[in-house]
Parts: structure tokens; C-alpha cells; sequence
């Protein structure tokens, strides 16, 4: 189902060196309050100045980068490092090998 949001109509002043500030609300719906946040500034023919924002993460992968996500993507870093990993030549011996983990727990 397409979700359309309401327009949102606000005025900002243009302030020294250039600087626009957006409102609170319109930053966070946007994830413009991310750190590495961009807006892509696009100068049309007719005069238009366009805002497009651009957040450093796509929205279907922020769960990856949650605290907890990347304290375990560490922990697995860590196993590797000290050669705690089982290889597998093929996606058969692989499988094998979680149903021989199932069948012993």
C-alpha cells in the first residue's frame, strides 16, 4: 500500500554564509538527524530549487546498524579471528551439518 504524506508548507530564512534550517520534525521524518545525512540541492531551469534528502543508510537496512546488531557482527569478527569457524565445500555438507547440531542439542 503507497502511503502519501501531507504537504508540508514552511517557510525558512536564508541565514548568514547561506545556511537553511529545516524544522525538527521535517529533519527526523527524513532521517536528515542521522550523522552523514545529505541533501541533494538540484537548481532547475525554471527558477525551482529542489531538496531531496538523502540519509547515509537506507531505511531498510538501519536494523543492521542498531548497537546491538554491530556488538554482534563484532562477537562473529572475533570468532573468526581466533579460527573458531567450521567450513563447508557445498550447501549440501553445510546443511548436513546443522541438522548433526539439531539432532545433538
Amino acid at each position: 500500500m503507497l502511503h502519501l504524506m501531507e504537504r508540508t508548507h514552511v517557510f525558512v530564512s536564508v541565514q548568514k554564509r547561506g545556511l537553511l534550517s529545516l524544522p525538527k520534525a521535517m529533519l527526523a521524518r527524513h532521517r536528515l538527524d542521522a550523522p552523514g545525512a545529505q541533501v541533494e540541492v538540484i537548481e532547475r531551469e525554471d527558477g525551482v530549487i529542489e531538496l531531496h534528502p538523502h540519509s547515509p543508510v537506507p531505511a531498510a537496512q538501519t536494523w543492521f546498524w542498531t548497537d546491538r546488531w554491530q556488538a554482534m557482527e563484532r562477537e562473529v569478527d572475533d570468532h573468526v579471528r581466533r579460527g573458531e569457524v567450521t567450513v563447508h565445500e557445498s550447501a549440501d555438507d553445510f546443511i548436513a551439518h546443522l541438522d548433526r547440531l539439531a539432532d545433538d542439542s
